[in-house]
């Protein structure tokens, strides 16, 4: 398994003038550290390593080594607020955690063999995505980097729900904790628009 680590230092500086002079003229990104039995720590992080980090999708789905001036504190990434249109991280939240603390994720689905799907290459059907990712609970050390489904064997007009996921022991989605009316839609083949029945019914409707 791969290390997650950044590096910060303590913010003495606060509020949301001195965040925006982080930013512009010290290539700065603010956060704050929450979480377990201690007061929230302000923190500064650079952003080019923050930008770099982030490109790594695995960054929001493991324990992160948070390097605070030589202390080390091993969190979650639990918001990022980005600029709306400048490739910029304007502020990032970190939540505490050890190995067994039971968590609420955000965690990516990788859809993988849509090329070879059964609807899409016998049936003519179109791939339809719901969701691109679910919230899972469980110990921070089980957290999946991603949630694979595997589309192969999907046919035209099905569709998979939050349960049809396959999860590692212990793993949990949030949503299929409240009830089965929960079981959301994930992704479905739907039928092809103008299909071989619909042209078989329109043939005969000429004649």
């Amino acid at each position: 398994m791969a290390n997650y680590e950044l590096k910060a230092d303590v913010r003495e500086v606060k509020g949301k003038g001195a965040s925006r002079r982080l930013r512009r003229e010290a290539g700065l990104t603010p956060g704050i550290v929450y979480g377990g039995e201690k007061e929230p720590t302000q923190v500064v992080l650079a952003h080019k390593d923050v930008v770099k980090a982030f490109e790594d999708e695995g960054f929001f789905s493991h324990i992160v080594k948070l390097d605070i001036a030589g202390t080390t504190e091993s969190v979650l990434i639990k918001d990022v607020q980005r600029h709306p249109y400048k490739p910029v991280v304007m502020h990032v939240d970190f939540q505490r955690v050890s190995a067994t603390s039971v968590v609420k994720q955000h965690i990516p689905l990788h859809f993988i063999n849509e090329e070879a799907c059964t609807g899409v290459k016998l049936g003519g059907g179109k791939i339809a995505h719901n969701m691109t990712d679910v919230v899972v609970v469980c110990e921070a050390g089980k957290l999946p980097e991603f949630i694979e489904v595997d589309m192969t064997d999907v046919e035209v007009g099905t569709t998979l729900h939050l349960s049809d996921l396959k999860l590692a022991e212990g793993v949990q989605i949030l949503e299929l904790t409240h009830g089965a009316d929960h079981d959301a839609a994930v992704v479905s083949v739907e039928a092809p628009k103008g299909g071989a029945a619909s042209e078989d019914e329109a043939e005969a409707t000429e004649e």
